[in-house]
């Protein structure tokens, strides 16, 4: 275990640490810590910063109520620098936004960047702000009976895939249905981090949890 005291703190006192939601990955936020900030943090098992601009110690979701839950933090291979993970109670950003880093400055055309947190927010925008011509606002403007029938028919047409033994066209409907199944949790209101404490609770690659639970 890396010991605090062999953290570098620069000539201000403080060390960056970048905050990373646990179940997704995605970097939350960039802030600073001093000793006393990272000690509360330590004792607490709740975020707290030292704010630059107010220079005074603030415990993130004190005024907010948007908590973050630390479950791990790391330092780098110099020890001037944190990683801290947590489980978030609500939006990262005082601006509402999950993440703080929610401007994008550069996209390759040449790499083509996906991901699933991405693809939430995508599904998640038509819903809160529809687009014309958009299939995923059609299905939200249709309601939960079409957003469940198209559920049930790509469910059926990935077991078609499937036992027909193509991989590709199983990954192509596979897709489809991890598509619609987004729709649903978006209409529903179930969000990412609600299916990974699912998943992470059940430890479901090695334990079968019976639908008489569910009841």
């Amino acid at each position: 275990m890396f010991s605090v005291e062999n953290l570098k703190f620069d000539e201000k006192g403080l060390i960056p640490a970048v905050v990373v939601d646990h179940y997704t990955k995605e970097v939350l936020t960039l802030a600073y810590m001093n000793r006393e900030s990272l000690a509360i943090t330590l004792e607490k098992g709740l975020t707290c910063f030292y704010s630059r601009s107010r220079q005074k110690l603030w415990l993130k979701g004190e005024t907010s109520g948007n908590f973050q839950h630390v479950v791990s933090v790391t330092a780098d291979c110099d020890g001037d620098a944190l990683v801290v993970e947590v489980v978030k109670d609500g939006p990262a950003c005082h601006t509402g936004e999950e993440s703080c880093f929610h401007n994008p400055v550069y996209l390759s055309d040449t790499l083509k960047q996906f991901s699933y947190e991405g693809l939430y927010r995508l599904i998640e925008g038509r819903k809160t702000s529809p687009k014309e011509g958009s299939y995923t606002t059609y299905l939200f403007d249709k309601g939960i009976d079409k957003i469940l029938k198209k559920v049930g028919e790509e469910s059926t047409e990935v077991i078609v895939a499937g036992k027909g033994g193509s991989r590709e066209e199983a990954v192509f409907e596979i897709s489809d249905l991890i598509y619609h199944l987004t729709v649903l949790m978006v209409e529903m209101g179930i969000s990412l981090q609600d299916v990974a404490k699912e998943l992470e609770k059940r430890h479901v690659v090695d334990t079968k949890v019976k639908q008489e639970t569910m009841r």
